[in-house]
């Protein structure tokens, strides 16, 4: 017994101690209520090179010395209830550490501090990348819509407030998807990369540059809404983008067209201003690029009204207001059903069914068109599912794709998840597009339309004849079928001409095995007329107004002619 409280037990205790202080955290201090420390573990030690006398505040970041010098305080008084919790950066060894402390008494009655602390930078380090993953874009480090819309509405609270405006600017570049249909994606990214270190550098430092995605960005000016303001750093932004970009060891020219919108005088919310530039910003790729557009009201006794049916439009999507309608496509010999035609309607509250011509325009400048495109696409594939467990048979359902829509990235993403949503074979889908759709970028459209066709969809030429009408389209695009426009099958079979032309239509048709779709039959002569020359579908009043998804349902059952009836 007497040997155990010999020397070597005296220091097996200090060790233990010692130990016991090491494993409490990244450092444990004693200390007094001025800080001084009074003992410091072999780790503290080591992380902040303290010895017994030093002061603990003398290492404290200076934003952190009156708090961290208040809590000693009230600790060693007994003024604090529990154990105080707090974080702080303290400097030793030519760098801070954050750390998150803990200080408590040691005995009742004691002065004496105990301080144990955790290295917590690692912790914040994460915290601070994910906060900037989720608020930033990945390729360029611009902050994401997520921060932009925070941004936006700290800028209509400043604004109000202060009774000034500011300005949001949409910029497109121009000419962007040949740098990646020609060098491919990683020169299209290097380019993005370099494009948004420009623009960031010629805003002001209270400006906000983000990304809103593909090839457009975003700034928010604040209390910049003068004409000569907006022409000056709109011109700056411009010219910024001109000089060449550096790609896989290739000069890369592109330009940019810009829109702009201001609070208040073009709207007071965050959606309206960004999709105003948006609108702004596609007017000028309208009028020719490599230009700035601010946006304009259109003038005349429509124009309140359509104002306030755009604002109307994003509403209706919220709530569910839009709505598909399906007309029949007919065999002409038969009049059998052999698929429909995708149309979109909206039942506005008040309003009642507002024609898509009033709409689809407004939806394709603000930008809507492409959510709404997408809801159409995914829902049509469904619907023509319970269209052919009705009837037992094989159907097909054809749907229009905007221009906006299909100049979109996103596009042949959307129509991927529509088909492997619906478990729509891609050969049951025909895809209508324009002439003038096709004519505005060809070597984009062959790309797209090739990618396409490559999943089974059937490209369709709605309202063939009175766009371009060039003939070389049909040789280079992969297309399926001709849908003939209502303008020259009103007037058969009387106009000789054109019956002329719905024959040669026909005949090229055959000559280039193309199906032939004759679209606004009203009457029994037209359609007889359009049979005997070979055309083998058709759609139009006399076979089959458009109707909602359960008056086709019925269509495609027994019940069709008594429902008709009803309705008629």
């Amino acid at each position: 017994m007497n040997s155990a409280s010999g020397p070597s037990g005296q220091h097996s205790l200090p060790n233990a101690f010692e130990q016991v202080m090491d494993a409490a955290g990244d450092i444990a201090l004693r200390l007094d209520a001025s800080g001084t420390v009074a003992y410091a573990s072999a780790r503290s030690r080591r992380a902040l090179d303290l010895a017994p006398g030093m002061s603990l505040l003398a290492l404290a970041h200076d934003d952190d010395q009156a708090r961290l010098r208040a809590a000693l305080q009230a600790c060693a008084t007994g003024h604090a209830n529990a154990p105080t919790l707090m974080p702080a950066h303290l400097h030793a060894l030519g760098k801070a550490t954050c750390y998150e402390l803990r200080l408590s008494r040691l005995a009742e009655g004691d002065e004496a501090l105990l301080l144990i602390g955790r290295d917590i930078s690692t912790q914040n380090a994460t915290e601070q990348r994910l906060r900037h993953q989720a608020t930033h874009d990945a390729l360029t480090g611009l902050p994401n819509r997520l921060l932009l819309s925070d941004r936006i509405r700290m800028a209509l609270a400043r604004s109000r407030r202060l009774a000034e405006g500011f300005a949001v600017v949409s910029i497109g570049l121009d000419g962007f998807r040949k740098v990646n249909d020609g060098l491919g994606h990683t020169a299209g990214d290097a380019v993005l990369r370099q494009a948004a270190a420009r623009l960031r550098k010629t805003l002001r430092d209270s400006d906000t540059l983000a990304r809103a995605g593909g090839d457009e960005f975003i700034a928010l000016l604040p209390a910049t809404h003068s004409e000569a303001q907006v022409k000056l750093v709109t011109g700056r932004l411009l010219a910024a983008l001109q000089p060449a970009f550096e790609a896989e060891n290739h000069a890369v020219y592109i330009g940019a067209s810009v829109g702009v919108a201001l609070y208040p005088e073009h709207a007071e919310d965050e959606a309206r201003l960004i999709a105003l530039a948006d609108a702004a910003m596609a007017m000028a790729k309208q009028a020719g690029k490599a230009r700035c557009v601010v946006y304009s009201a259109p003038c005349g006794p429509d124009a309140e009204h359509d104002i306030s049916l755009e604002a109307a439009m994003f509403s209706a999507v919220r709530e569910g207001e839009f709505m598909l309608f399906y007309q029949p496509i007919v065999d002409a010999s038969t009049r059998e059903i052999q698929g429909f035609e995708t149309l979109m309607r909206w039942k506005h509250p008040t309003l009642g069914l507002v024609p898509p011509a009033r709409f689809i325009p407004i939806a394709e400048t603000n930008g809507l068109i492409n959510l709404l495109g997408a809801w159409a696409l995914r829902s049509a594939c469904m619907q023509l599912k319970q269209f052919e467990a009705a009837c037992g048979r094989k159907l097909y359902m054809s749907v229009n794709i905007s221009p906006r829509q299909f100049r979109s990235d996103h596009f042949l993403k959307v129509l991927d998840e529509a088909l492997a949503f619906s478990g729509v074979d891609g050969r049951q889908l025909v895809l209508e597009i324009t002439e003038g759709t096709l004519m505005l970028d060809p070597a984009h459209a062959e790309a797209v339309l090739v990618k396409m066709a490559e999943r089974g969809a059937r490209i369709a030429i709605d309202d063939f004849g009175t766009g371009y009408s060039s003939l070389a389209y049909l040789k280079r695009f992969p297309i399926s079928v001709l849908k003939v426009d209502r303008a020259f099958v009103k007037d058969l079979p009387a106009s000789c001409k054109d019956g002329a032309i719905c024959s040669a239509v026909l005949d090229l048709a055959r000559h280039l095995e193309l199906s032939v779709v004759a679209e606004g039959v009203e009457t029994e002569d037209q359609l007889r007329f359009l049979d005997r020359q070979g055309c083998h579908y058709v759609q139009g009043y006399l076979t089959g107004r458009p109707m909602p998804a359960h008056v086709a349902l019925a269509a495609l059952t027994d019940t069709y002619n008594e429902l008709r009836t009803g309705l008629a």
